[in-house]
């Protein structure tokens, strides 16, 4: 027997701004009884697990350990990277690559590092 994963916790400050941001990301709601100030805040996104923003006390001092990579399913890989910048997202490393490979390092409002991959379908069409 395996195990799968339940959800996806964060470790933040503010749980509800966090949340809101990722909700923007994974374009799902936050939970409706999650408030701002509340310790925990949670998002379902669709066709993943559970996101969970927990309240710490510290800052992120540094690299991240995890990270998510996210991979567009309706969009190319630009065209994700620019809507997380119109909604709060910060680019840390830009490591696209002249045949089209490669991906983009964003940071959250809180400094957490994720990437944004090619979507499938420029994948395959890459691949003839």
């Amino acid at each position: 027997m395996s195990a799968r994963i339940h959800n996806i916790g964060i470790d933040c400050h503010d749980t509800y701004a966090l949340a809101g941001f990722w909700a923007q990301v994974f374009e799902c709601p936050r939970q409706p009884d999650d408030h701002p100030g509340d310790p925990e805040a949670m998002l379902l996104p669709p066709g993943g697990p559970e996101v969970l923003f927990l309240a710490v006390p510290e800052g992120k001092s540094v690299k991240n350990r995890l990270h998510l990579d996210l991979e567009p399913v309706d969009r190319t890989r630009d065209e994700e990277v620019a809507r997380l910048l119109a909604v709060g997202a910060v680019q840390v490393d830009d490591r696209r690559r002249p045949d089209g490979t490669g991906w983009v390092v964003l940071a959250d409002p809180e400094g957490n590092e994720f990437c944004v991959l090619r979507s499938a379908a420029e994948r395959a069409a890459s691949t003839g």
